[in-house]
C-alpha cells in the first residue's frame, strides 16, 4: 500500500471498503438470527445501522474527518450492543433443554462468534494510532497499540521487502481478531496499550463463551 512519503506529499488512503462490507456483514448475520435472539422487528437493527452508515460514508467522501470518526464511533457501538444483547439472549436459551434447538443453537453460535470477530476487527481498525485518517497521514507506522512484525524490522530489510512506508489496514486487524477469537491470544502481534488488552480480553470471554459453552451444548444435543 502507497504511504505519503517525505520526497511526495501524495499517498494513497487505505480504502474504506473492507469496513463497510464487514458493517453490512455484522448487519446481515443479525437479520439471519432467530427471532429469539433479537430485540424488536428483524428488521429494524439493519437499517437503523444502514441509516448512521450514510452520515458515515458521506462525511468521508467530503472528507469531514471529525464528523465521520464520531459517526463510526456510533455505528460500531450499536453492532457492538446488538452483538451483547444476542449473545446474553443465547445463553438464557441454554435454558431451554429442546432437542430440536441444537441445530438453531450450533447456527447461531457460528453466527455470533463471526460477529465477534468482524465486530472487534473494526474496534482495533477504528481506534489503532488515532484510526484509520491519522494513520494515512503519517510517513510510516512505527507507533501504535499493536506491535506488528513490520514494525520491528530493520530499515534495509523493510526496503527489500517493498514495506518501508508499511502501515496496517483493514485486513492486518481482521487477523488480529480472528487470532484473539481462536487461540484467545494475539499471536504474533503483541498488545502494547491498556485499551487494546481489554478489548482483547472482552472478545476472548465472548469467543469462549460462544465456542467452548454455546455450541458444545448445541452439539451434544443433536
Amino acid at each position: 500500500m502507497a504511504r505519503r512519503s517525505a520526497a511526495n506529499d501524495y499517498y494513497d488512503p487505505e480504502p474504506r471498503w473492507p469496513a463497510m462490507i464487514a458493517i453490512v456483514a455484522v448487519a446481515g448475520l443479525y437479520y439471519g438470527l432467530p427471532a429469539h435472539l433479537i430485540v424488536g422487528p428483524r428488521w429494524a437493527f439493519p437499517a437503523l445501522v444502514l441509516l448512521l452508515l450514510i452520515p458515515t460514508v458521506v462525511s468521508h467522501a467530503r472528507e469531514l474527518h471529525g464528523l465521520n470518526r464520531t459517526m463510526g464511533f456510533a455505528v460500531q457501538g450499536l453492532l457492538t450492543i446488538g452483538m451483547i444483547v444476542s449473545v446474553a439472549l443465547l445463553i438464557k436459551d441454554l435454558v431451554v433443554n429442546d432437542e430440536k434447538r441444537g441445530p438453531e443453537l450450533l447456527l447461531s453460535a457460528a453466527s455470533l462468534w463471526a460477529t465477534n470477530v468482524l465486530v472487534f476487527t473494526l474496534w482495533y481498525w477504528r481506534l489503532d494510532a488515532g484510526g484509520p485518517h491519522a494513520r494515512d497521514n503519517r510517513l510510516e507506522h512505527t507507533d501504535g497499540s499493536f506491535l506488528f512484525p513490520q514494525m520491528t524490522m530493520p530499515p534495509e530489510a523493510k526496503r527489500a521487502a517493498g514495506e518501508i512506508n508499511w502501515a496496517p489496514n483493514f485486513f492486518d486487524y481482521l487477523f488480529l481478531a480472528f487470532n484473539t477469537s481462536t487461540a484467545f491470544s494475539p499471536t504474533d502481534v503483541p498488545v502494547l496499550a491498556r485499551w487494546a488488552k481489554i478489548l482483547m480480553m472482552v472478545q476472548s470471554v465472548i469467543s469462549l463463551t460462544v465456542l467452548a459453552l454455546l455450541a458444545a451444548r448445541a452439539v451434544n444435543i443433536l
